[in-house]
């Protein structure tokens, strides 16, 4: 089989997207007339989305770097067409049903991170990987706020928390796909780094909550934010991790019981998304981002529960989840990218708040080795394997885009692109820096 050349694939999604793009505007022209109606427009937008998301993910991975990045590059470049006279695309940054399968594609994806782990995995990894993880939390944190600070001194305390906030966590795939590409994903050094690469999305996603609280009521009004309002934000956070914990061990046993006397089909991966966006429902309700919650379905579901699914032929979860994610996760990355200014990247200020976010984001998950006294432990991979920040900084900037502030997003255009380079540069530099410790290690 032959491989598509770089020349072929852009030639080809060139035409492609021309093509879809004179067939939507001609749409739109009609007024949406037609058999469908409004559903038509909706239609050839997940075409066009769907289309360059797969050919823009082959790409990167034949050059070996994540498809996430190919998603997100190809939607920076539909996003940013109309700058050479192209307008056909600029409607999907505004529609509401592109925009809410978005938000379903982070919920699913943040469920498939917390299926990754088990609340027994991350005891295992032992206090080592803890302290390493609140190290690689607690340094980026306080770096981005002071670039925060720096670049934006007009902007409220608010932004400058969420930009801290945006730098905490570390993206388990792209480290766990290096450290499996070189044979190393049984190592040491692996576990503690997956393992405090897991806590760090806890750490992170309680940080968001409890920022994103903060913001919202703000918006609500009052003479300010008490101490009082902050502790009450971080314990129902914290409570509710602790409740999907104590409901996936006592509870959930007794549900996927009673579920397994139902003999319709599917029943097992509806009653999984069940719990996946109830989770995700109860932490909207109560001013947490709806992902905390289904991160928190993922990291309860167990395989014990399933055992009598799978004795009679039943798939796992994370298999019957993958088609459902293979389409909604990439039109979030799609969109995300739709959502980057290129001309902000011709703003000198722009590129250097950009690359200090990117120095902050890499020098402070370099602090991670301090919490290790082992010596025969490689401190040096440890800290490079907590570096990028990819899908995970990706939603944090995501989030902030949608909060507003005295009437002003927490993330505005020029911020979110300076993100979408921290999210880049940290995702490409990780690879080949992670490989040669790891290997240079292993000589040693």
């Amino acid at each position: 089989m032959r491989f598509i050349t770089p020349r072929r694939f852009f030639l080809f999604l060139g035409i492609s997207l021309v093509y879809a793009g004179y067939n939507l505007a001609y749409a739109s022209s009609e007024g949406g007339s037609g058999h469908g109606g409004p559903i038509l427009d909706v239609l050839l937008e997940l075409v066009v989305i769907l289309l360059a998301a797969k050919l823009g993910g082959d790409l990167f991975e034949r050059f070996h770097q994540p498809a996430v990045l190919g998603e997100l590059v190809i939607g920076m470049l539909i996003g940013n067409l109309h700058l050479i006279g192209i307008d056909v695309f600029t409607a999907f940054q505004d529609n509401m049903t592109l925009e809410i399968l978005a938000e379903l594609g982070v919920i699913i994806l943040l469920f498939e991170v917390g299926l990754e782990s088990t609340v027994k995995d991350m005891m295992k990894v032992g206090v080592t990987a803890f302290m390493v993880a609140v190290f690689g939390v607690v340094a980026p944190f306080f770096l981005g706020w002071g670039v925060g600070i720096w670049f934006l001194p007009e902007a409220d305390t608010l932004v400058h928390l969420f930009i801290g906030a945006t730098l905490t966590a570390t993206s388990v795939g792209i480290t766990a796909r290096v450290l499996k590409d070189i044979g190393k994903i049984q190592t040491k050094e692996s576990k503690i780094i997956l393992g405090a690469a897991v806590i760090d999305d806890i750490l992170g996603l309680i940080i968001l909550a409890v920022v994103s609280g903060v913001i919202t009521a703000a918006n609500q009004g009052g003479d300010g934010i008490e101490s009082l309002d902050i502790l009450i934000i971080i314990a129902k956070a914290v409570l509710f991790i602790v409740g999907a914990v104590v409901l996936g061990a006592y509870v959930l046993p007794h549900f996927f019981n009673l579920a397994f006397k139902l003999k319709v089909k599917g029943v097992f991966l509806s009653i999984c998304l069940f719990i996946c966006f109830s989770l995700a429902y109860i932490a909207g309700l109560i001013n947490l981002a709806p992902i905390v919650g289904a991160f928190a379905a993922g990291l309860i579901l167990e395989d014990v529960h399933f055992t009598k699914f799978r004795e009679r032929g039943e798939h796992t979860i994370e298999e019957l989840i993958e088609p459902i994610a293979v389409f909604l996760v990439p039109i979030f990355f799609v969109r995300m990218g739709m959502m980057v200014d290129l001309t902000s990247f011709a703003k000198i200020e722009i590129l250097g708040f950009a690359a200090a976010m990117t120095i902050a984001a890499i020098i402070g998950k370099q602090v991670c080795p301090l919490a290790i006294f082992d010596k025969s432990i490689n401190k040096v991979a440890i800290g490079l394997g907590m570096i990028p920040r990819g899908e995970v900084g990706l939603i944090f900037a995501g989030i902030g885009a949608t909060l507003v502030l005295d009437g002003q997003k927490v993330v505005d255009a020029d911020t979110f692109s300076a993100v979408v380079i921290m999210v880049i540069i940290t995702t490409l530099v990780t690879p080949p820096l992670l490989k040669i410790s790891m290997l240079k290690g292993e000589k040693n």
